[in-house]
Parts: C-alpha cells; sequence; structure tokens
C-alpha cells in the first residue's frame, strides 16, 4: 500500500532496457497518435469526458480476449475500435456521440490504442513510480526544518517488571511481554533483561499464537538472532544506539527484507523475493532494533485476509483484526513484538489499531520513506507504527522518518519529539456533529410487494443493529470528552469542510490498478484470494474506465480539499474525533497525521455483532471488544499531537488493558 520500492532505479533500469527497442520504434508515433486522438475527440464534443478512457479499456481488453494469452500485448494484435464500442463506452460515460462524430474519432482512437500497447510492453514493475511527486503542503505553509534532541520520558519505574523478568522469559507470565517500548528500554539499559532473552521470547509467543490468530507470514529467527546478540554485545561495551537497541519487532510484509520473501499477502507472490532492504528496514537496523517477523497484510493491503488465512482479533478470535495491517496490530495487541511497523492508504493503521486496541500513529504524508515498500497508491501511501503506547509510537517514528533521497515526496520537514511539550497550550478541536447524540431510529418506508418483504426485514434488522451499536459506543465518545475537560482541556466545536471527499477516493483506485495493471491484463487477479465485488480484482477492472481526465479532475479537487482542511487546522492544532466518519478520507487524501488510541472495552452488556459467524466481515464489535479515539492535527504538526494523545492515555490508563485472548 505504499510507494516506492528498494532498487527502485535499477528495477526501472532494467525495465527500460528490455523495453527500450519497442518503446524507440514506437516514439516517432506517440506525438502524433496523440495528437490526431485529441483532435477528433475535441471535434466530436467529448474530450473532457470520461469516454476515451472507458472506450480504451473496452477496446484493449476486449480485444486482448480474442487473442491467446500473452499474444496481444506482443503482438499488437487487438480488434480494431469499432462504432459499437464506442457505444459501449459513451454509455458508461453518460455523453451522446452521433454516427457522424464516431467515424471521425475511429482513427484517433485506434492510434491512441498503440500508444497503450507500447507503454503496457514496457512490464512496469511495482517499484517505478509516476513521474509526478503529490505534494499536500498548502500555498504559504512553512516547515520546521529543524531537528532538535530526542526527549524521552522520565525512566520508568521497572522494578515490577524486572521482579518477574524470568518468568516471562519463560512464558510463565505475560507482563514482560506488553512492556510498552520505553519500559523494555530502560530493562536493556539496567540489564535486568537481554536482547536475546527478549528475542526469543516474542519468537516463542509468535510460534505460540499464530496458529489461532494468524499473523506472521514468515519468520527472521536466524537475522534475529544475528542481531539480537550483535546488540547485546553492543550495549554490554556501553554502545547505545538509543531507545529501540534490542528491542524485537515485526513488519507489515510489504517491507522488503533481503533474504526473506516479500508475499504482499497476495496470491501468486507468494515466493516473491527482492535484493535489498526497505529504507524502513534499513533505518531500524541502525537504530539496534531487531526483526524478529514479516506480518501478515490483506492481500495487497486489502483487509486481514491474505493468501493462508485471515488474521484474527485477540480480543475475540472469530472475528478478523480488520486491515490491512492485519498482522501488526493482531500481534502487538497478543504481545508477540515489542512494537511494529504498519502502512495506511485509508484506514489500514486506523481500522486494525482500533479493532486490537492498540495505538497506532499514521504520520502526516511525506514525512516517513517508502522505498522498498509495495506500492498501492503513489499519492496516499504512508507508513507508521502500532505500539501499546502514544509515547512508543513516537520514539519509532524517530528512528524512521527523514528523506532518503529516494522517495521523492519526503518533505526535509522535523519531528521532533519532546514528552515535555505543555500540550495545555494547544488548541483542541472536537467535531461537535460526530459527537452528538442519535435522534430516533427512523423506518425504512416498507414496498409494496410482498416479494420483496424478506429483503426489507433484513435490511431493517441490520440497520436497527448498526444504531444500537451506534448508540451504545457513544457513550465512550462522551466520556471522553468529559475526561478532556477534566484535564483541563477547552474544547472548541469544529465540523469538517463541506466538501465531497469521498468522491476523489477513485485516485486511490486508478493509481492501484496502475500498480498491478498486469494483474488484470494477465488474468493473474484470479490468484487473489477475494473475489467479490468489493475486492480488488473488480476494482481494478472498474478503475479502468476512469478516465485520465477525470484522475486529473479529482487532483485538481484535491488542491481544493487541501485548502480547506489547512483552514480547518488555521482554527485549532488538534482535532478530537472518533475514528471512523469522514474524517477518514478527508485527512488521508489531504494528509494530515492522526494518533489512533484505545478508549475503553465494551461491556458484557453491549450489543452484539450484526453477525457473528466466524470471520464474517460484519462481525465486528460487540462484548469485550475495545473501542478508540483519534486525535488529528496539521499537516506535519506529529509531534503536538502525539504530546496531547498520551497526555489522554496517561488520564486513562486504557492501553494498560490487555487483550484476553478468547
Amino acid at each position: 500500500m505504499l510507494a516506492r520500492l528498494g532498487g527502485a532505479g535499477r528495477d526501472a533500469r532494467r525495465c527500460n532496457n528490455a523495453g527500450m527497442s519497442q518503446a524507440n520504434s514506437s516514439a516517432s508515433s506517440l506525438s502524433e497518435s496523440r495528437r490526431r486522438f485529441l483532435t477528433a475527440c475535441s471535434a466530436a464534443g467529448v474530450a473532457g469526458t470520461l469516454l476515451p478512457g472507458a472506450l480504451l479499456a473496452i477496446a484493449v481488453q476486449g480485444g486482448a480476449k480474442a487473442q491467446a494469452p500473452g499474444d496481444a500485448e506482443a503482438k499488437g494484435g487487438l480488434e480494431k475500435i469499432t462504432p459499437a464500442m464506442i457505444d459501449a463506452a459513451a454509455g458508461i460515460a453518460g455523453v451522446r456521440v452521433t454516427d457522424e462524430q464516431k467515424k471521425m474519432m475511429l482513427d484517433g482512437l485506434n492510434s491512441q490504442r498503440e500508444d497503450v500497447v507500447a507503454i503496457r510492453g514496457l512490464h512496469l514493475p511495482n517499484s517505478v513510480a509516476p513521474a509526478y511527486v503529490f505534494d499536500p503542503v498548502p500555498a504559504g505553509m512553512r516547515l520546521d526544518t529543524e531537528k532538535r534532541p530526542l526527549k524521552m520520558s522520565a525512566a520508568p519505574d521497572v522494578k515490577g517488571l524486572a521482579g518477574e523478568t524470568a518468568a516471562g522469559l519463560a512464558g510463565e507470565s505475560d507482563g514482560l511481554a506488553f512492556a510498552t517500548v520505553r519500559e523494555l528500554a530502560e530493562l536493556l539499559r539496567t540489564k535486568k533483561v537481554t536482547s536475546v532473552g527478549l528475542t526469543k521470547m516474542y519468537l516463542a509467543r509468535l510460534k505460540r499464537y499464530d496458529p489461532r490468530l494468524h499473523f506472521v507470514i514468515t519468520l527472521t529467527e536466524e537475522r534475529a538472532m544475528k542481531q539480537a546478540a550483535a546488540a547485546d554485545a553492543e550495549m554490554g561495551s556501553g554502545k547505545a544506539r538509543g531507545p529501540l537497541h534490542g528491542i524485537p519487532w515485526g513488519g507489515k510484509d510489504l517491507l522488503a527484507v533481503k533474504g526473506y520473501r516479500t508475499t504482499w499477502g497476495a496470491g501468486g507472490f507468494e515466493e516473491q523475493t527482492f535484493d535489498d532492504d526497505a529504507e524502513v528496514v534499513k533505518r531500524l537496523d541502525g537504530a539496534g532494533a531487531v526483526l524478529i517477523a514479516k506480518l501478515t497484510m490483506g492481500a495487497l493491503a486489502q483487509g486481514d485476509l491474505w493468501f493462508g488465512a485471515r488474521t484474527r482479533n485477540p480480543w475475540n478470535m472469530r472475528q478478523g483484526s480488520s486491515g490491512s495491517s492485519a498482522g501488526s496490530a493482531s500481534a502487538t495487541a497478543a504481545g508477540c513484538v515489542g512494537f511494529a511497523i504498519g502502512t495506511e492508504t485509508l484506514g489500514s493503521i486506523s481500522s486494525p489499531s482500533t479493532r486490537c486496541g492498540v495505538t497506532g500513529l499514521r504520520p502526516s504524508y511525506g514525512l516517513v520513506p517508502r522505498t522498498g515498500a509495495m506500492a498501492l497508491s503513489w499519492t496516499m501511501d504512508k507508513i507508521g507504527p502500532i505500539c501499546r503506547s502514544v509515547e512508543d509510537c513516537a520514539l519509532v517514528l524517530s528512528a524512521i522518518y527523514g528523506q532518503d533521497g529516494h522517495d521523492l515526496s519526503v518533505q526535509a520537514v522535523a519531528f521532533n519529539w519532546d514528552a515535555g511539550f505543555d500540550w495545555k497550550k494547544l488548541r483542541v478541536g472536537y467535531l461537535k456533529s460526530a459527537f452528538d447524540p442519535q435522534g430516533p431510529f427512523e423506518m425504512p418506508k416498507a414496498p409494496e410487494a410482498n416479494s420483496e418483504r424478506d429483503a426489507y426485514n433484513l435490511r431493517v434488522t441490520r440497520m436497527k443493529a448498526a444504531y444500537e451499536q451506534r448508540a451504545y459506543d457513544a457513550r465512550y465518545n462522551t466520556a471522553a470528552l468529559d475526561k478532556l475537560k477534566a484535564m483541563g482541556v477547552a474544547l472548541i466545536p469544529v465540523e469538517m469542510p463541506k466538501f465531497p471527499f469521498g468522491a476523489i477516493v477513485p485516485v486511490l483506485e486508478a493509481e492501484a490498478a496502475a500498480a498491478f495493471d498486469s494483474l488484470t491484463l494477465t488474468g493473474r487477479d484470479a490468484l487473489l484470494t477475494g473475489q467479490s465485488a468489493g475486492d480488488w480484482p473488480n476494482q481494478f477492472r472498474v478503475a479502468r474506465f476512469y478516465s485520465a481526465v477525470d484522475y486529473v479532475q479529482a487532483m485538481r479537487a484535491r488542491t481544493l480539499a487541501i485548502g480547506e482542511m489547512d483552514k480547518l487546522f488555521s482554527t485549532v492544532d488538534v482535532i478530537v474525533t472518533p475514528s471512523s466518519g469522514v474524517q477518514l478520507s478527508a485527512t488521508n487524501l489531504t494528509g494530515q497525521p492522526a494518533v489512533i488510541v484505545p478508549n475503553g472495552v465494551r461491556g458484557e452488556d453491549a450489543p452484539k455483532p450484526k453477525n457473528d459467524g466466524d470471520g464474517a466481515p460484519e462481525n465486528q464489535g460487540g462484548p469485550g471488544t475495545p473501542v478508540s479515539l483519534t486525535f488529528l492535527g496539521g499537516l506535519y504538526m506529529d509531534a503536538k499531537v502525539a504530546a496531547l494523545a498520551r497526555a489522554y492515555q496517561e488520564a486513562t490508563g486504557f492501553h494498560l488493558v490487555r487483550s484476553r485472548m478468547g
């Protein structure tokens, strides 16, 4: 779900060499064919519509089906575009084209398709990013580029943990396994525990719980034991690399690690390997952290279903852990890693952190380099930590952020964590309408036909269940506002801009379809586990009918959205909100950071899930499962957001409640 893969330049050069002769042979016709195509479309009055993209998708895919697999692209032997194809595309686009206009368009459309085939002949790998860089920084915004020393909280009292070290390492106690990064760092610093000991403990827990939770794709045991031994030797000689030194962690399996497979959670990629480590992996190696596992992710960063199983929620193992950072959240919640790395394009840190009751930090877009990570959406992908506390997240982010010279989206901006920052100086808003009580349940109008009664009754039942769940969970939202007020926070009511953020989301799907274009063209999308209307194979096909013109228009609308969100955050520094709702798409599209924290556990009186079937998509929530609260901030205000979120976390202690593994 992230942008540039490690070795992007190397892969691009290999790709360019392989396709150079074909590209050169067609280069002379590219400009002329585009000119003819645009002229024809303009003359027909449809140049600014969806029609050209839809038509080419129909023509290229339809023609390819008539060929033997692979022949169409290799030989360019596609069917000629016909007036009937134009009619079909026009129907999708919702435009009218006369017979005369269709005749005018035919030559230009067939020429443009030749350009499409030429580009496909380059066989672009996922690591090659587009020749543009998304910049979420609004006009006039000045970035803080001054990097200051990391300021952690005071050393925690670890006497209790030290007392159960032996039992924890032997697997007879869970306390040590659920310690925060800050606590583990102190135990290592004071030599109450060794990195080798911690690594063996977490590896044993991963092996113990993976058969039930399905959160591991590959253990990196050999690599981990070497790193842990090296960490102990360095710390023994007085060399300290920082708070992550010697701490075992797990990474979402879209981060390339040399010597180990990187599967992207997807069928057809089970044995994929890369020749270099992702930049985030390199930086955590440099910080002395110990990689012990490549954790599960939904196939190609969608949901919690991967090629081996569905990753489970430690609080209720009949539920999926949500996704797509499924394994990262589940393993952290189960006390099986010291911390984890996840990614988010549109909720993939927020959602599993909420479901599994852990703390997630989705950084501002352009803060962490994505070099060496699978690309899903070049303009939306973000890498961030999933941990047991906010400060843990801040310590991890401190180690992985900053420019690397490869991912050109990364800004020269500083993330300066200061545990002593006076968060009381912050202007704190809350999304008032999101916290307002629900009105009474409104019954939908009943159908007149008896044949539709069963479907109607099922819909009403589900609507009532959702209503009851929202009403129940509202008490946690209300309690959060009350707690913040008790902490001395003067809450300012704000609202999200009235803007069609959701209408821009097809940009994500179009970029994802481009990132995995070869799957659609070759039919290898059939190897992916999910094959429903909402899964990637179908969404990739739908995205092919989204025209380049409409993509550009959506990106222009995104510029307006950035301006609207900038106006909102000119009035407050941090916004408190439930973790769902329109804010999720808005902030992912415009790049703002988010910190997601546990906000309590539903009681036994909580409404049951709409569907409690094992692994059912609607099996979420219910008795004994966690809820969350989200703190949002202005672009690159990650440290300030984390400061307030940490204060709330320390005041409530919800992050200390452990999953019941049931």
